[in-house]
Formats: structure tokens, C-alpha cells, sequence
């Protein structure tokens, strides 16, 4: 079982990466955060899972040991392949999904691409008292108003980001934002997008490395 790589990123594409380790280049599919913030030539650690098939051996790979544990969860779930736990994670992250299932609201797993209305019921159904409650949102968050932070993540997902790595970039600039930053979306928008990095919102489906 290989629990953990450390290497070289040798390249990147929308849903994957290939990291050298030892002098051998392994194929990793990562989530979408992983996959367009992973720069070639740094190195980079990843907490993995190796799936076993009897016709390909597939290595899933997280930046938090958490995200790997979620990942084995949505696997337990009927009808939730590798591929599509992928999905989720690559849509949300580890305290939206706790949320989500703490509430009992299927509709944001019914929003990632190849989970239909079965499947994320059975998400919410199957994971009950497994997931960790989901850690409490920053201070300086809670001063945007919800209207506020749901235009700011809605615009980030028009431009092409995941619904994830929207929320928590939003998060991000909330903490980091000026009170004259936070009373207006666009200024909010602007920065960012300064942050996440306007070639990363233009091209975020297509293939890099």
C-alpha cells in the first residue's frame, strides 16, 4: 500500500498530476484545488490511496490526511466509485461535506458532476455520525454578510473555479479584506482573483504541464 508520496512535480493537468519520486514518476489524480495550485519543479506531499482493480492500479492522492479519510468514507457509500469521491472533493471540501450530511442536505453533492439525486441521498444517509463536525468558519468571515459571501462565490464559480475552492478562497479574502474591501463584492472579487491568480480563473479546465 502506498500511503504517502514526496517529490518532484513533473506536471499538471486539470485532474491529475505526475510526481517524481526516487527517480520514478508516478501518475496521481488529485482534486481540482491540488491539480491547478501544484507548480512543476516544487515538491510536494500527498496523502494517497491506492485503489486495486484487476485491470489498473489508480492512485488518488490529498493534501490533508482529513481529505483521505473522507474520501475512503464516500467510498463506503453504495454506488460512489473512486472517480466520483473524487468529484466531491474536488467540489467540496472536508467541512462542507460534513456539513452537508450533519444537515441532511444532499442538494451540493447533487451538484457534483456524475452524482445523481439517489447517490447523494445515499451520501447523506450512509455517512451520519462518521464525519467530523465541520471546524467553525473564521471570525472575519462572519462579518460579510451571507448575501454577500454568495455573490462573491457565485462569481468566482461563473468564472470557471470549482464550488470548493470558490468558498474557501471567499474565506480567505474575507480575513484578509479592509473594511472598504468587504462592504463592496467587486473589490472583494478583485482581490481575490489576485489572489487565486487570473491565469489559473481563465484556464482551470484545461490541461497544464
Amino acid at each position: 500500500m502506498i500511503s504517502s508520496l514526496r517529490g518532484t512535480v513533473l506536471s499538471a493537468s486539470a485532474d491529475s498530476i505526475i510526481v517524481e519520486v526516487g527517480g520514478v514518476g508516478f501518475t496521481v489524480a488529485v482534486p481540482a484545488d491540488v491539480a491547478h495550485t501544484a507548480h512543476l519543479g516544487e515538491q510536494l506531499r500527498l496523502h494517497t490511496s491506492l485503489i486495486v482493480r484487476e485491470d489498473a492500479l489508480s492512485l488518488f492522492g490529498f493534501a490533508a490526511p482529513e481529505e483521505l479519510e473522507v474520501f475512503g468514507h464516500l467510498l463506503s457509500v453504495t454506488g460512489v466509485g473512486p472517480k466520483s469521491a473524487l468529484g466531491v472533493l474536488s467540489h467540496l471540501s472536508v467541512d462542507q461535506i460534513a456539513a452537508a450530511v450533519a444537515a441532511d442536505d444532499d442538494a451540493p453533492f447533487r451538484r457534483v458532476s456524475g452524482i445523481g439525486p439517489k447517490t447523494a441521498k445515499l451520501i447523506v444517509v450512509q455517512l451520519a455520525g462518521k464525519l467530523k463536525a465541520p471546524s467553525a468558519a473564521p471570525v472575519a468571515a462572519a462579518d460579510l454578510s451571507t448575501e454577500t459571501v454568495s455573490q462573491l462565490v457565485a462569481a468566482l464559480v461563473g468564472l470557471g473555479w470549482s464550488e470548493r475552492v470558490a468558498a474557501e478562497a471567499a474565506e480567505r479574502s474575507a480575513a484578509e479584506a479592509s473594511e472598504t474591501e468587504r462592504a463592496s463584492v467587486s473589490l472583494l472579487l478583485r482581490r481575490t482573483l489576485a489572489t487565486l491568480g487570473p491565469a489559473q480563473a481563465a484556464g482551470q479546465g484545461s490541461a497544464r504541464g
